[in-house]
């Protein structure tokens, strides 16, 4: 189960073995009623769904600071991760953000409309559109993300070392390639 930490007493992230939490009552309640089953899975995937939850949440707040929800800013910073001239087809955005044609236009209108991007038509494809950043968009896009990264930083650092946030990542790597 938990084990104490082996960080210094130095570091921000040194601390005795957290509290039990509400997964371990679940745990525990399941050990009472089905003393056969191995729960550690249960553990682990209901921790990472909790700690999705409200880092999600976490970052819908920090987002809407800059007038704009998680699912826009995956937009946006998509289209900045590109590379210049920050442009893609919105198929090529559909795939990347795994969203239905449908909830891709929509975002773009609502992007379009405040003034964070630019459909304009493809100049290799007749039928094809192209969706760029404009110069708002860029400058929004790069406010969100360093602010976002602040936030996820303060989080990590708070309960972590950076040994161990590495090694979280790590792991976290290994688990979901065998998904």
């Amino acid at each position: 189960m938990t084990t104490a930490k082996t960080t210094s007493a130095t570091s921000p992230a040194a601390a005795a073995a957290p509290a039990p939490d509400a997964v371990d009552a679940i745990a525990a309640q399941w050990a009472e009623v089905r003393p056969d089953l191995e729960t550690e899975p249960m553990a682990v995937y209901g921790r990472i769904y909790r700690i999705s939850r409200a880092m999600g949440d976490r970052m819908e707040k920090e987002y809407a600071r800059f007038g704009i929800g998680r699912g826009e800013f995956d937009v946006i910073a998509t289209l900045r991760r590109s590379g210049e001239p920050y442009t893609l087809s919105p198929r090529q955005l559909s795939a990347t953000l795994m969203l239905t044609t449908g909830g891709m236009t929509g975002r773009l209108d609502k992007l379009e409309k405040a003034g964070l991007l630019l459909r304009s038509p493809d100049p290799n494809d007749r039928r094809g559109l192209r969706v760029s950043l404009t110069e708002r968009g860029l400058r929004l896009v790069d406010e969100s993300v360093t602010a976002g990264l602040a936030v996820q930083t303060e989080v990590l650092s708070a309960a972590l070392d950076p040994a161990e946030t590495a090694q979280l990542s790590a792991l976290l790597r290994k688990l979901l390639a065998a998904h």
